[in-house]
């Protein structure tokens, strides 16, 4: 035990630190890591010219989910040589190396890798959690340490199940009140965002707490945690309650008797101390937090969608007015212009972000009895494909179809347009996704960020709507 009181970041620090390299830096172990087919390639390459084995086989999952197309037909063919070729060198990686957990394009467990590692109950509190994407701040939601790394350091955990690893700053925000009705874990993430910016959190590994947090059902914390990378955050962490206790016990069934009862109890354990310094402390009122929409080309550019989109010069430092500047243009709008009613060609419902089964039924609340609006497209695309065949026993995907959405497979799709679809030039999205970079739909594209409930409600008025309203 180290003699002044941790944070839970600390604490999963040392319990994972084989060689204290130099101060800022440690040898990290890493318990689990995941690897899709666009990240990859190139560390398997890297092991197979220095002729080097991966060190723990069964310490790694592998998955097909980035270029894979989400057509509703069996079998999914990837069309493009290119990419076709990267999902097969992946399983062949995995065969080559020894890894037995590879989900390729027609697995009836494939899905996103941020969604698939926690249904899978491969994801525990107190872990190290490691994948090249930078969304894997996903699974801090469950009380791990987990983050996004580089190929070159992929090799290295493959070889050595080890990570040279420099330690990040610490940041507390505490979030105070409950969201109201209406409101959500998109919203509040959203809001947090444009409190602290797309800088507000470089370099740290973020600590969410207070009774905000508390009041989040799981699936609400991954989001949460999920876009917290977009502040510039290294992590970001949640300590593990009854709730979090309860769902990895559900998805972990693998995990009984002495076993569960002792990894329950440390679980239990692992939470800041009492008189923990942070870097950093901010804090937010969820209770003020409305329905969110991004008007920008960055997810801190936000607003509620009872506000107008702000003017450039309201913005305090020159480079956050230089970026509403162009973000405006780019956009095609004004400021001052309205949130609400601005019109929109494509609806997704989707990505690591928002295609879990709670966000889908969410989604299909809002659409029962209504239907998509002339000269709008709207998609889902659920985070798995065991999350697709739950929402079908429960009719969700009925309620999609009835109203107008295609019902689609699982994968990254419209998230980063990386497989066979993309949006084009002008097309105004409402998406459940985590980025609205320039193009990141498809060249010339126009992402809002929003939740399932704005998506829907975008779908069926055609336009930005508060769904409260409906």
């Amino acid at each position: 035990m180290s003699g002044k009181p941790e944070t839970l970041y600390e604490k999963i620090v040392r319990t994972h630190t084989v060689k204290q390299i130099d101060r800022d830096t440690v040898l990290l172990y890493t318990d689990v890591h995941f690897a899709n087919e666009y990240t990859s390639p190139q560390a398997f390459a890297g092991l197979e010219e220095r002729g080097v084995p991966v060190l723990s086989p069964d310490s790694h999952l592998c998955v097909v989910d980035h270029i894979i197309p989400t057509a509703p037909v069996s079998p999914r063919v990837i069309a493009d040589p290119a990419s076709a070729r990267q999902a097969a060198k992946l399983g062949e990686n995995c065969r080559q190396f020894g890894i037995r957990a590879f989900y390729g394009p027609d697995d009836p467990c494939q899905g996103i890798e941020h969604v698939l590692m926690d249904e899978q109950g491969l994801v525990r509190p107190g872990m190290v959690v490691i994948c090249g994407d930078s969304h894997t701040t996903t699974h801090g939601s469950l009380g791990a340490l987990a983050f996004g790394i580089g190929t070159s350091e992929i090799e290295h955990i493959l070889a050595t199940q080890t990570l040279v690893y420099r330690l990040a700053r610490t940041m507390k925000i505490r979030v105070e009140g409950r969201l109201p009705d209406g409101s959500t874990a998109k919203d509040l993430a959203l809001a947090v965002l444009r409190k602290i910016s797309a800088r507000g959190a470089l370099g740290c590994v973020v600590e969410y707490e207070g009774p905000g947090v508390d009041a989040l059902e799981v699936e609400g914390r991954m989001t949460l945690c999920n876009l917290t990378v977009e502040a510039g955050a290294r992590g970001a962490l949640i300590a593990p309650d009854e709730k979090t206790i309860e769902w990895v016990c559900r998805h972990a069934p693998d995990l009984t008797g002495s076993m569960r009862d002792s990894a329950v109890s440390y679980w239990r354990t692992l939470r800041s101390d009492p008189g923990a310094s942070y870097d950093e402390v901010r804090e937010i009122d969820a209770s003020a937090v409305e329905p969110m929409v991004t008007w920008g080309t960055s997810p801190d550019q936000a607003a509620g969608i009872s506000e107008r989109i702000p003017a450039p010069e309201s913005f305090g430092d020159p480079d956050s007015r230089a970026a509403a500047v162009r973000a405006l243009s780019y956009q095609g709008l004004n400021a001052g212009e309205p949130l609400e009613g601005i019109p929109v060609q494509h609806v997704f419902i989707g990505s690591c972000t928002n295609a879990r089964l709670p966000d889908l039924r969410a989604a299909a609340a809002v659409l029962r009895g209504r239907h998509v609006a002339p000269g709008v497209r709207a998609q889902v695309v659920p985070g798995s494909m065991s999350v697709r065949r739950a929402a079908e026993a429960e009719g969700l995907d009925r309620v999609f179809r009835n109203a107008g959405f295609e019902w689609r497979k699982s994968g990254c799709s419209l998230c980063l347009a990386m497989n066979d679809f993309a949006l084009a030039p002008g097309v105004r999205c409402a998406s459940t996704t985590n980025r609205n970079f320039e193009g990141r739909q498809g060249r010339g594209s126009r992402t809002h960020l929003v939740s399932p409930q704005m998506a829907a409600a975008a779908a069926v008025t055609g336009v930005l709507t508060d769904w409260r309203r409906l």
